[in-house]
């Protein structure tokens, strides 16, 4: 059996059975984040942000004036900075930078738009703790992805500079759900269905769903730092990559876009069990390396 086909095999038996609520879902997913080993050496420390607790990630060989703000997955409603904390490690050791994954509040508890105002808030915090605009990357997947947009579009909004770059996972840029691919790849996506995602939107911001800071490919792009965005060919949103790479470009932002063949939704959280999960973190990497000022 090729790896894909495990991965989509334990991802069956993961999603065959009832669905539970969304505070099972929450531990389960951190669970299963957290069974993915580290690199050999990280460090992790709890801290503020802005008044917004995350985690500080060290890998060997970070630059110590750079910092990647991850911004995690999970429809805005489950995941935390613990269920990515592997994969922020990865990423960060890729691109040889400082992590800081970012335990923004999450619905139905605190609804739309704490979580943009959270992220807004830790990068404020970076650039006040001394690190430049032009050393920081922020970065995300699936719900995390738009908050990277949406954060973006809040830094613009506020007047403050737009980091080095945005690099977008999985991006859940318009929380409508009006893409071709919603109907699709519903049968190939075992991850993301509309019917969950519509839930989750609801939970998350209600009727407010065309705002851009909740669907930000709605917004004006023009102004935000260079994209990298990466989507797998066998999800739902992959429509919203497509849009966001067309908006992006439109708007005049430099932006690179990559379609993974046969790929699931945020398949870089397979970082043990994938071998194109690390050659997109090594593809992340370097594109962050490149940007950074």
């Amino acid at each position: 059996m090729s790896e894909i086909e495990a991965v989509r095999e334990m991802l069956r038996a993961m999603v065959g059975g009832p669905a539970l609520p969304d505070d099972q879902m929450r531990v389960m997913y951190e669970q299963w984040g957290l069974s993915h080993p580290l690199p050999t050496g990280t460090e992790v420390t709890n801290l503020t942000l802005g008044g917004v607790p995350a985690e500080k990630i060290v890998t060997p060989g970070a630059a110590a004036d750079t910092a990647l703000l991850y911004l995690h997955g999970g429809g805005y409603v489950i995941g935390s900075a613990a269920s990515h904390r592997h994969l922020v490690a990865a990423l960060a050791q890729a691109g040889w930078m400082v992590g800081y994954s970012l335990d923004y509040r999450r619905a139905p508890e605190a609804r739309f738009p704490a979580a943009v105002d959270d992220a807004l808030a830790a990068y404020r915090a970076l650039l006040d703790s001394g690190i430049a605009a032009g050393r920081i990357i922020i970065a995300g997947d699936s719900a995390g992805g738009g908050l990277t947009v949406a954060t973006a579009l809040a830094i613009k909004a506020a007047g403050l500079p737009q980091p080095a770059g945005l690099f977008a996972i999985s991006p859940w840029v318009d929380l409508t759900q009006n893409g071709d691919s919603y109907v699709e790849m519903a049968g190939a996506d075992l991850i993301c269905s509309k019917p969950e995602l519509d839930r989750l939107a609801g939970l998350y911001c209600g009727d407010d769903r065309a705002n851009p800071l909740a669907s930000p490919l709605k917004g004006d792009l023009s102004g935000l730092a260079p994209l990298l965005i990466h989507v797998g060919s066998d999800e739902i949103l992959l429509s919203d990559a497509l849009r966001l790479s067309e908006r992006a470009g439109l708007s005049r932002v430099p932006v690179r876009l990559m379609i993974a063949p046969h790929m699931p939704h945020v398949w870089h959280f397979f970082t043990t069990e994938l071998t194109a999960a690390q050659t997109a973190i090594a593809h992340a990497g370097a594109w962050m390396r490149e940007h950074l000022g």
